[in-house]
């Protein structure tokens, strides 16, 4: 079941709305493609190295993830696909001349049997977020293409690695990537049209795994504040907080953190996508995870997609900070989750502040109003981005990202023009 926050004001559907839905023009849809050439050894890499120019799979960094065929994609899937390495190498972002909504990918590659090689594609939206990455679709012989969900000037890709289940050795090489943006198909829009963020209730488990190392790279660090999706399609790259989450307790506090990890139980269930667009399981409704309908109603003969029975119906993984520090949980709780770039509003990085009361070890506190002095709500950690509303308080120093939800303007370098919540919205209180 679908949850719905708070009502967009009118002051914030101006700001981001006015003039933003512009259908793409008929010179667009006629243009010339854009072709480029990616450099993959700038690119940031995890579970991939980079040698002579070219990209290989590194099994020992690398995140395990089931088999990509045509098998192991299926509905109803009843036997266990075998696991491999999965690496990925994030590429530079690409400012086009005309907008696009269809990217296509040529690969130089030496590809043995079994392993595969592919790109995955995202676009900047204009209100500044990205959609989420889309996987290519194979067209032919290590050639693929990726319809993006709206038209945009910037674009960025992903080469996705993965190993043989049959044979272990065997290893994708990647020399040369090249991606042609052909042009804006006519019926996409470059706009962001007024959307609150999708919200969804599912079960929250603890992530643990202190020392290792997340499917983007990112060393698990002690009472770290980061979260895991069962989907690469809304993966940050390292130390970014491209995709980024709120996630609310039963008691009230709230923690806003990026997304770094892959899980739980399943890699391709982005549930919170509706069932024409979700990877996998597309006969579940949109807001449940496929590990909560196998646990709870025996999906899939109760299994996930490796064939593994569901002790839990985990639709979200917390690292530790998240968990007991930000949320204060003791136990794997149900929570309210905000999949943050899903909605119409502008985010912004979180940067700590020097003010001791409002910023530790990196972490920025969420105050119930602007006032230092109001208790504190929860906890934005500096690598997540979170939804800018208006400025509130005295000399407009606090922002307003949230129903009830404040944190110091400072925290927020990056926000840009931010207009003010105006007489009556300071206290912020829910409006639905």
């Amino acid at each position: 079941m679908q949850v719905r926050g708070a009502v967009l004001t009118a002051v914030l559907v101006g700001a981001l709305c006015a003039g933003s839905v512009v259908p793409a023009s008929a010179a667009e849809t006629t243009a010339a493609p854009a072709s480029w050439r990616e450099s993959l050894a700038t690119g940031e890499a995890a579970g991939v190295t980079t040698r002579g120019g070219a990209a290989g799979l590194d099994p020992s960094s690398a995140y395990l993830a089931p088999q990509d065929s045509a098998s192991a994609q299926a509905e109803g899937l009843t036997e266990s696909p075998a696991l491999v390495p999965t690496g990925l190498l994030t590429l530079g972002l690409r400012t086009l001349e005309r907008p696009t909504s269809r990217v296509d990918s040529v690969l130089d590659a030496d590809v043995p049997e079994g392993t595969t090689a592919s790109v995955d594609v995202r676009g900047k939206r204009s209100n500044g977020n990205w959609t989420e990455w889309i996987p290519s679709t194979t067209t032919g012989t290590n050639t693929g293409t990726a319809a993006l969900p709206e038209a945009t000037n910037v674009v960025q890709g992903r080469l996705v690695l993965a190993g043989s289940a049959a044979d272990p050795a065997a290893r994708p090489v990647v020399r040369d990537v090249t991606l042609t943006a052909g042009p804006a198909a006519a019926n996409t829009e470059s706009a962001v049209t007024e959307a609150l963020a999708l919200r969804y209730s599912v079960f929250a488990t603890r992530e643990g795994l202190v020392g290792g190392t997340t499917a983007n790279g990112h060393r698990i660090a002690n009472r770290d504040h980061f979260v895991a999706l069962p989907s690469r399609r809304a993966l940050s790259p390292r130390d970014t907080s491209d995709y980024s989450v709120k996630v609310c307790a039963p008691n009230g506090r709230c923690a806003f953190a990026p997304v770094w990890d892959i899980g739980p139980w399943n890699t391709r269930d982005d549930y919170w996508n509706p069932p024409a667009q979700r990877q996998e399981w597309k006969n579940l409704p949109q807001g449940t995870p496929q590990a909560q309908a196998a646990f709870r109603t025996g999906y899939n003969g109760g299994k996930d997609q490796f064939g593994r029975k569901l002790v839990n119906p985990a639709g979200i993984d917390l690292g530790d900070g998240v968990f007991w520090d930000a949320l204060g949980l003791k136990n794997n709780s149900q929570v309210t989750v905000d999949y943050l770039w899903t909605g119409s509003l502008r985010l912004s990085k979180v940067v700590a502040v020097g003010d001791s009361q409002q910023s530790t070890d990196g972490l920025v506190a969420v105050h119930a109003a602007p006032d230092a002095a109001a208790s504190i709500v929860g906890i934005a950690a500096e690598d997540a981005s979170v939804p800018v509303e208006c400025l509130a308080g005295s000399g407009d120093a606090w922002v307003r990202i949230g129903a009830g939800q404040f944190v110091v303007a400072a925290a927020l370098p990056g926000a840009g023009d931010v207009t003010s919540c105006g007489s009556g919205a300071g206290s912020g209180a829910p409006t639905d």
